[in-house]
């Protein structure tokens, strides 16, 4: 396990139901596309690995899917277990997954390859688990991103918080461009066959509260960050949010983020 994996096991350990209850709704939105990239339906057998609360492996399984889904963290693997009680749901991480060889008709990672010190490792791990001609989809954010995205880091930054310097970060010779063509150049490296990629982009509609709750609760890098300050610099934070969440409210009140993502697809 590299440095940065090891940052981001502490960074997600007990924020289960906070993500479930804030940016899990943001994650969701790819599901679909993720699903009809890999052909999901009635008899596939399909591992959804990162898992989280379980939104990819849900949709997976009222296609009819034979569903296998894991994910590192204990409190993920809970709640993904109890929104998807057909499915078999455990704890396990990339890049070694304990499947043996060609164990799957298809094979999914919604925003997983962002949270591993070896993203090229993990995709030809994916492919190790699918068998011969078996779809692989995978989501990653694309940089840059999309506004509603930078929200809560501009609130921070306008309260003078700096991230700190010795945040690990991915080593130059792992690392790949959050690009369509980085992606596919990532997934040939792989070793998978096939490879394709395009943007998605959307508006996630949610209330300042919900948004702001996932950040105060520590999920996520930058909701590592807020929570980590002192009170009155997490109020202090909180008031730009507040102030910078009007660029986004509708006339019901509520936000409409802008977010970009990748997804990409090939073939083990």
């Amino acid at each position: 396990m590299t440095g940065f994996d090891e940052t981001g096991r502490s960074i997600w350990s007990g924020r289960a139901v906070a993500y479930a209850e804030s940016f899990a709704a943001v994650c969701a939105h790819p599901v679909d596309e993720l699903l009809d990239a890999v052909g999901a339906g009635p008899d596939t057998d399909l591992l959804d690995v990162g898992t989280g609360s379980g939104n990819v492996a849900a949709g997976a399984s009222a296609r009819g899917a034979r569903v296998t889904a894991v994910d590192a963290e204990p409190g993920m693997v809970e709640l993904a277990a109890k929104a998807v009680p057909l499915a078999d749901v455990g704890v396990a991480e990339l890049p070694a997954l304990p499947f043996a060889d060609d164990a799957f008709d298809a094979v999914t990672a919604n925003f997983v390859l962002d949270h591993v010190g070896w993203p090229q490792r993990a995709l030809a791990e994916l492919g190790r688990v699918s068998r011969p001609g078996g779809r692989i989809a995978v989501t990653v954010w694309s940089v840059p991103a999309g506004p509603g995205q930078a929200l809560l880091g501009r609130a921070m930054e306008a309260a003078g918080v700096q991230r700190p310097v010795h945040r690990p970060v991915l080593a130059p010779e792992t690392d790949f461009p959050r690009t369509e063509q980085g992606l596919e150049d990532l997934l040939l490296a792989a070793g998978l066959s096939r490879p394709s990629c395009r943007t998605i982009a959307w508006n996630h509609r949610t209330s300042a509260q919900e948004w702001w709750h996932g950040a105060a609760s520590g999920v996520g890098f930058t909701g590592h960050l807020i929570a980590a300050q002192p009170p009155r610099t997490r109020a202090e934070i909180k008031r730009h949010f507040d102030r910078l969440s009007g660029e986004f409210t509708g006339p019901d009140g509520r936000l409409a983020l802008p977010h970009r993502a990748l997804l990409a697809g090939g073939t083990g």
